[in-house]
């Protein structure tokens, strides 16, 4: 049987090289720039703020009308203009970091978003207008609430984020109970006034006792990790969604339930870990650098090692290289930070799940949090670490993964907080290693060490020539004989 990392050895011997096969044809561009890409709006921002250097970022789906959206916005504003394609992490974060190596002062992102807010540069968010059948979505919102008193909550895709105005238009006077986002995309955002919810780059004007868990939603787009973020994060709420592309409407028969459970036995496996390695998912959403700091005091109180890692877009085998590592924590925006890990040598968690396992004074109460900046100082789900307990009053737990025993409380306060030692003892170099690195203590425990490099121990001589061709018939091998 062929797996993903071999093939058939006679296949391959047999196999003739040809030319490579053709990558598919890009999109053709479109003809409605100004519609689709809003470019007097576009080129008003970039009038007003007076920006020298603009930078352009394109998802993959838009770059086919790269070359001409900037070409016009040279045109129209005398700025020079930079287009940024691939991005080190989501398509839906805003790259400052690309934008900077270029000089930018300001940058146009294009396409879905997920709307959270930058650091440094000033954004504009140009989410082009995807086309959507305004009749059929609301016959399909009849179909799925033919109760006119139902409270029903209505959340769409950025990229139908203008078509919802004409829709409240039909729906409002059969439905007095329902409401409509608004998008958000102030830089920094507005503070939200009295009697407004704001989550996940949208306004939320609502008048129920328990707010929006007591309503259902209804979802305008396509099944996407914002519609999974939703679910997740107002679990208790019925929803419903409609599909711009097919034209239907369905009830979400995502079991929130099972993809809960198991988001919590990730929190037992972090909770088992010793050493978590903090991936770095982002570097422009605003906040990422206090809570990896946030992050490392946590798990340095709760008795765990940590490394703090950048390697761009995750990938299995990335991760992989990292086995001293016992689970994974990934800083991101709201919308990739639920990052389905099951082809992943480690588990990967969120950092509220890393909170549920390591701060024993948060409690799990059936809200699911997805944006990271909720649990810094000062914001509405921040929690307190507890005091440290000393060593002999801490009760040991039993992990429901192993069977085995574990510290559940906070351990003495850390390094950085106890008084400097200037007692000095010679130890050598493995020793040395094994105190200051996860990575030293984990190849000491392993029977493969590497390649001892034996300084002139080994005689010089010249390069020859090795062996040809692949291992399952060397060219210098003989055949047998039938």
């Amino acid at each position: 049987m062929a797996t993903a990392f071999s093939s058939d050895g006679e296949a391959a011997l047999r196999r003739a090289l040809g030319p490579a096969p053709a990558p598919p044809p890009a999109p053709p561009p479109r003809g409605d720039l100004d519609g689709f890409y809003e470019m007097g709006r576009a080129a008003a921002f970039v009038r007003a703020g007076g920006f020298r250097k603009v930078a352009l970022q394109f998802p993959d789906e838009l770059l086919a009308d790269a070359a001409a959206v900037a070409a016009r916005m040279e045109a129209e504003t005398a700025a020079e203009v930079y287009v940024l394609g691939d991005t080190t992490y989501g398509s839906c974060c805003v790259d400052e970091v690309a934008a900077e190596h270029a000089g930018a002062e300001a940058v146009l992102h294009y396409g879905a978003a997920c709307l959270s807010p930058c650091r440094k540069l000033p954004v504009l968010h140009i989410f082009g207008k995807q086309p959507l059948d305004i009749g059929r979505c609301a016959e399909a919102f009849r179909e799925l609430y033919p109760d006119r008193q139902s409270r029903v909550v209505v959340l769409s895709d950025v990229v139908y984020a203008h078509a919802m105005g004409e829709l409240e238009q039909q729906l409002c006077p059969e439905y007095p109970n329902i409401i409509f986002s608004r998008v958000v995309c102030g830089n920094p955002p507005d503070p939200a006034p009295p009697g407004e919810e704001r989550r996940f780059g949208r306004q939320f004007l609502v008048e129920a006792p328990g707010g929006l868990q007591d309503c259902a939603m209804f979802y305008v787009g396509a099944e996407s990790l914002a519609l999974t973020t939703f679910m997740l994060t107002w679990n208790r709420c019925p929803f419903s969604s409609f599909d711009p592309a097919t034209g239907c409407g369905r009830r979400e028969t995502l079991n929130v339930n099972r993809a809960l459970m198991r988001r919590l036995y990730l929190v037992e496996r972090a909770r088992d870990a010793q050493v978590v390695g903090i991936l770095v998912g982002t570097l422009g959403v605003a906040g990422y650098l206090d809570v990896l700091q946030h992050l490392r005091e946590l798990l340095r109180g709760a008795g765990k090692r940590s490394y703090t890692l950048a390697v761009g877009k995750l990938n299995p085998a990335k991760l992989a290289n990292f086995l001293e590592v016992d689970v994974f924590v990934l800083v991101a925006c709201a919308q990739n930070s639920l990052l389905d890990s099951s082809d992943f040598y480690r588990p990967v968690v969120t950092p509220y799940e890393l909170e549920l396992a390591c701060n024993p004074a948060r409690e799990w109460t059936g809200n699911y949090l997805t944006d990271f900046r909720d649990l810094l100082p000062g914001a509405c789900a921040h929690v307190e670490l507890p005091p440290a307990i000393p060593a002999a009053e801490r009760v040991p737990d039993v992990s429901l993964i192993t069977g085995e025993m574990r510290a559940t409380h906070l351990c003495d306060p850390p390094a950085s907080q106890l008084p400097p030692s200037t007692a000095l003892s010679c130890r050598d170099q493995t020793c040395a290693l094994a105190e200051i690195s996860p990575a030293a203590s984990f190849l000491e425990s392993r029977s493969w060490r590497g390649l001892e490099r034996q300084l002139g121990q080994t005689p010089v001589s010249k390069a020859v020539q090795g062996r040809r061709g692949i291992a399952i018939a060397y060219e210098d091998e003989g055949r047998e004989q039938p």
